[in-house]
């Protein structure tokens, strides 16, 4: 098992910045990526930005050049968030993938952007 608790999020200005991070505890040898989701009102959740264990990064088209994802490739992977847009509005979510488990979830964090 994986457990993930994340930290951070809360309510900023369009064009304002927010950190969020998540630390995992459990079996984290066995993570072989982690990331963030995130999901608005009446959408589906979606991949934010997400990071391999070796460092290889992928993000979504819509916060590229944003939003930077990192880790200390152990247990804890942030996202920090730079020139936020209100469409940026959801809750986020820590996701944590093991090839043999499959995937662990946060418990989600608010993020508000207002404009």
């Amino acid at each position: 098992q994986v457990q993930l608790v994340e930290s951070g999020g809360g309510l900023v200005q369009a064009g304002g910045s927010l950190r969020l991070s998540c630390v995992a505890s459990g079996i984290i040898f066995s993570i072989n990526a982690m990331g963030w989701y995130r999901q608005a009102p009446g959408k589906q959740r979606e991949l934010v930005a997400s990071i391999t264990t070796g460092g290889s990064t992928n993000y979504a088209d819509s916060v590229k050049g944003r939003f930077t994802i990192s880790s200390n490739a152990k247990n804890t992977v942030s996202l920090q968030m730079n020139s936020l847009k209100p469409e940026d509005t959801a809750v986020y979510y820590c996701n944590a993938y093991t090839a043999r488990w499959g995937d662990y979830w946060g418990q989600g964090t608010q993020v508000t952007v207002s404009s």
